[in-house]
């Protein structure tokens, strides 16, 4: 039965997260058509992988045998998290904007599973093709044509790490305006927020079917 990695990074819990709770729809509507499937589950706010130290790089080029022990046991780490990518027939990944960026956390994941010669930069990878879909919500509007476009760090840095570094199946769900319930100066824009919340909600259920169905044929 197929497997689906799902990560969050948002910082906030359930519903109090916009990229949580498309998230959620997502993988609800996943398991409902893989009902025996698996899902591996990483919450990096909870959980936050270690960062990339000195050792766990470096053992990432030179040979098994030749490992330190601090390099084996920071590579170890770095392995674990690699495999469960490799395990995965698609992945969900939750990207909320910070600061014009992506989490922290989801920085030091990818990190981790960047590996040259293993994930990345080979094309004997496990991991090229994989659908991968990513939940980018962002508390204000930074698409094209908007005022802050030229501040959309989060799908244009996504887009050369997933899809031109790691070869995978890239797609955005893109929840925007977020910040206006809660932003006085933003209350005139509270429709939109509802309106793009209410179709990325709709686009990840659509979409979570619609892998799911194309995998099992």
């Amino acid at each position: 039965m197929a497997t689906l990695l799902h990560v969050d990074s948002s910082v906030f819990p359930g519903s109090a997260s916009a990229s949580r709770a498309v998230t959620d729809v997502f993988r609800k509507a996943w398991e409902e058509q893989h009902p025996e499937g698996t899902v591996i589950y990483r919450d990096l706010a909870a959980n936050p992988v270690p960062h990339i130290t000195a050792d766990a790089h470096s053992a990432g080029f030179a040979a098994p045998d030749a490992h330190t022990p601090e390099q084996a046991a920071a590579f170890a780490a770095r392995v674990a998290l690699i495999e469960e990518v490799e395990r995965a027939d698609a992945i969900l990944i939750g990207a909320p904007m910070y600061n014009f960026a992506i989490p922290s956390t989801l920085k030091t994941w990818l990190d981790s599973i960047i590996l040259m010669g293993r994930t990345a930069a080979t094309e004997d990878s496990k991991i090229k093709g994989t659908p991968v879909t990513v939940v980018a919500s962002r508390g204000g509007s930074y698409g094209p044509g908007s005022p802050r476009e030229g501040y959309e760090f989060v799908q244009n840095y996504l887009e050369a790490v997933l899809r031109d570094m790691l070869a995978l199946d890239l797609d955005f769900i893109v929840p925007e305006l977020t910040a206006a319930p809660q932003n006085p100066a933003m209350s005139e824009l509270i429709p939109l927020f509802e309106a793009s919340r209410t179709k990325a909600l709709d686009e990840a259920a659509t979409k979570a079917k619609e892998l799911a169905e194309r995998l099992a044929a």
